[in-house]
C-alpha cells in the first residue's frame, strides 16, 4: 500500500492532470447510498478542476451524481439495501449490477476509483479493481472499528488510500498499518442553509407560526417502511400544535413517500438541512442525518429498526455500546437513542417533549452537539480547504502517484 503525503495543487497542476499523457482521465465512482453519492457529486466538480475539464467519471450512483457530470452505470436505487435479511432477498440484483461495474471497469480502465462508504458493494468491488491495476481510494470508511472488524485485511490488501471523515478513525487504521489521512467532514464544510423560515414554508405550505418537528426516516425504502409509521403515529399523538416536515431523499420518490403518508397531516420537503435549522426538535433514522442535525444543532433523538433477525444477528456482532454516530464522536450518549423495540410512538413523545421548551434538558443538548461540531471542523491550512478539497487532491496524487508503475508495466 502506498502511503505518501498529499501533494501541494502546484505539483498536481503538473503530474497529476492528463498532461502527463495527453488523453483524458477516467474515474470510477461507487456510492451506493443517499449520503455516499451526495459527497460524490461534491467530488466530481473539484475533481475536475485539477484532472481537466474533460475527464469522464462513471460508475454507481445517482441523480446527484448524473447532474454533476457522471454517467451512472448502475442506478445507486437499485443496490442500495438495508439490514441482513433484506440483502439476502436483493441478492440477485445486486450481484448483476455490481458484475456489470466491474465488467465496464474492465473495458474502460479507470485511471483510479474512488470508493465512497457502502462496504458490502464496494469493499468485494476494491478486490476486483486491485486485480486489474486499478488504484483504489477509500473514501468515507467501512465502520471496521463497530463491527466485522476481520474485513480489515481486504482494506489491507486492496486500497491504496483510506480519506476518512471522523477524527478517531485515522489512528485506528494506523495502528493497523492502512494509509488513512482524516480530511475533515464534508457536511461540517457546509454554511447553513440561508433560505428564510417564511419562504421555507411558503414553499411547502407550512404554518411559520407553529412550533416544527422533523422526521427523518432515512434514504432506502425498507428504512422508511420500518421507521416511518412509528414516526407518523408519534406526530399524530403530539398533536396539532405543531408542524410536521419529511424530508425525502434523492434516493426516493416523492410519489411514493406522498402515497405513503397519505392524508397524513405532515409537509414532504426537499431538504433536510432546511428542514432541521427551522425546527424546534426532530426524530431522525441513524445515519448520515444525525450527523446533519448535529452540525446544524437542533436537539434530536435517534431512532432506528430493522427486522428482527437482522438485529439479533448484527447486536452480536456490533462491538460499540452506541448506534448514533453523533454519540460514538462524543464518547458518550448525548443525544437518546430508541433502537428496536424501544422505538415506539410513547417513547418518541416522551423524548421530544423533553426537548421541545426551553430548560436544561434542551440546553445541555444544544452545548453538547456544540462539542461535536467542533470535533468534525477540521483546522483548516493556509489555503483554507475544504473535505472535498483535500480528498480531491489525495484522488489525483494517487492517479499521479500509480503513473510511473503503470508506465512501467507497460
Amino acid at each position: 500500500m502506498r502511503s505518501s503525503l498529499i501533494a501541494t495543487s502546484s505539483d498536481i497542476a503538473v503530474s497529476g492532470t492528463r498532461a502527463d499523457t495527453g488523453a483524458a482521465r477516467r474515474v470510477l465512482i461507487s456510492a451506493g447510498e443517499a449520503s455516499g453519492e451526495n459527497y460524490g457529486a461534491m467530488l466530481i466538480p473539484e475533481l475536475r478542476n485539477l484532472l481537466g475539464g474533460d475527464t469522464q467519471f462513471f460508475g454507481v450512483g445517482g441523480e446527484k451524481m448524473r447532474a454533476a457530470g457522471c454517467e451512472t452505470i448502475v442506478d445507486s436505487a437499485t443496490v442500495a439495501a438495508v439490514g441482513i435479511t433484506e440483502v439476502v432477498k436483493h441478492i440477485a440484483t445486486i450481484y448483476r449490477e455490481f458484475f456489470r461495474t466491474i465488467s465496464v471497469a474492465r473495458s474502460r480502465k479507470p485511471d483510479v476509483a474512488v470508493l465512497i462508504d457502502f462496504p458490502d458493494f464496494n469493499l468485494r468491488l476494491a478486490g476486483k479493481l486491485h486485480k486489474m491495476g486499478v488504484p483504489v481510494v477509500y473514501f468515507v470508511s467501512p465502520q471496521l472499528w463497530a463491527w466485522k472488524h476481520r474485513r480489515i485485511w481486504r482494506v489491507k490488501k486492496f486500497v491504496d488510500r483510506m480519506l476518512v471523515i471522523f477524527p478517531f478513525e485515522e489512528s485506528y487504521y494506523r495502528e493497523r498499518q492502512v494509509a488513512a489521512e482524516y480530511v475533515g467532514h464534508p457536511l461540517a464544510d457546509l454554511p447553513i442553509p440561508q433560505i428564510p423560515r417564511e419562504e421555507f414554508a411558503r414553499r411547502f405550505g407550512i404554518d411559520p407560526a407553529k412550533p416544527w418537528i422533523a422526521l427523518l426516516p432515512g434514504s432506502r425504502k425498507k428504512e422508511i417502511w420500518l421507521n416511518l409509521p412509528v414516526m407518523l403515529e408519534a406526530a399524530r399523538r403530539l398533536g396539532r400544535e405543531y408542524e410536521y416536515t419529511v424530508p425525502v431523499a434523492s434516493t426516493l420518490s416523492r410519489e411514493w413517500m406522498a402515497q405513503l403518508t397519505g392524508s397524513r397531516r405532515v409537509h414532504l420537503v426537499d431538504d433536510a438541512r432546511a428542514a432541521l435549522l427551522h425546527s424546534r426538535a426532530a426524530v431522525v433514522a441513524s445515519g448520515t442525518a444525525t450527523v446533519e442535525a448535529a452540525l446544524i444543532g437542533t436537539p434530536f433523538l435517534v431512532v432506528y429498526r430493522v427486522s428482527r433477525l437482522s438485529y439479533a444477528i448484527g447486536r452480536r456482532l456490533v462491538k460499540v455500546k452506541n448506534f448514533g454516530m453523533v454519540n460514538l464522536i462524543a464518547g458518550r450518549e448525548i443525544v437518546p437513542e430508541l433502537i428496536q423495540s424501544n422505538f415506539t410512538p410513547d417513547n418518541v413523545v416522551d423524548q421530544i417533549r423533553r426537548l421541545i421548551p426551553d430548560g436544561e434538558p434542551r440546553a445541555e443538548m444544544v452545548r453538547n452537539l456544540q462539542g461535536v461540531r467542533s470535533a468534525l471542523r477540521k483546522v483548516a491550512d493556509s489555503r483554507g480547504q475544504t473535505a472535498i478539497a483535500r480528498t480531491a487532491e489525495a484522488i489525483a496524487e494517487t492517479i499521479s502517484s500509480s503513473q510511473p508503475a503503470k508506465e512501467k508495466a507497460v
